[in-house]
């Protein structure tokens, strides 16, 4: 799959994403906002870290044959296109991930190393079992300092618990 057919699937990931929530949502005088790009990115940086039916059926709902073919886009993305171009003149564009685990799940060195240099996304290990409010309070100063303060409680109380495994985040 080359660059155009990558981004062509992306497109139309995108085009599904946006039809089925106007669906849903979609009432005359209702506003929809999100991010197609944030939900591909944090799809294909799960498809990194998947394997076995759940990685198979990421790629498929995806529109992407190989794994590999997201670690190239992104990259491509992260290193042209998500760039803070403001330094000369362009825009201001800023951009992370974030990658929150439990401690008890032990993360491959591979998939941190594709994380962080190709989606941005730090991964974190943290007591979710243990201390779930303090890591929904972690992950929310994460997003208020990645947002500039724009975003303050994007967690609300309750919505992490000794039962969660895995959250996936980003801002731009």
């Amino acid at each position: 799959m080359d660059m155009r057919e990558a981004i062509a699937a992306q497109t139309s990931f995108s085009l599904r994403l946006s039809s089925h929530l106007l669906s849903l949502n979609g009432s005359a005088g209702s506003n929809l906002a999100f991010s197609p790009l944030s939900l591909h990115s944090v799809l294909s940086l799960l498809t990194a870290g998947s394997s076995g039916p759940t990685h198979q059926q990421l790629l498929w709902f995806l529109g992407c044959p190989l794994a590999s073919n997201l670690v190239a886009l992104y990259f491509q993305i992260s290193n042209s296109i998500l760039v803070d171009g403001s330094a000369v003149g362009g825009p201001c564009i800023c951009y992370a991930g974030g990658v929150w685990v439990d401690a008890g799940v032990n993360l491959k060195n591979s998939f941190r190393e594709v994380a962080g240099s190709v989606y941005k996304a730090e991964a974190h290990g943290v007591p979710f079992r243990a201390l779930p409010e303090e890591c929904r309070n972690q992950m929310n100063n994460w997003v208020q300092e990645m947002t500039a303060g724009h975003i303050k409680d994007l967690l609300p109380s309750g919505s992490v618990t000794v039962d969660t495994r895995l959250v996936l985040g980003n801002a731009m």
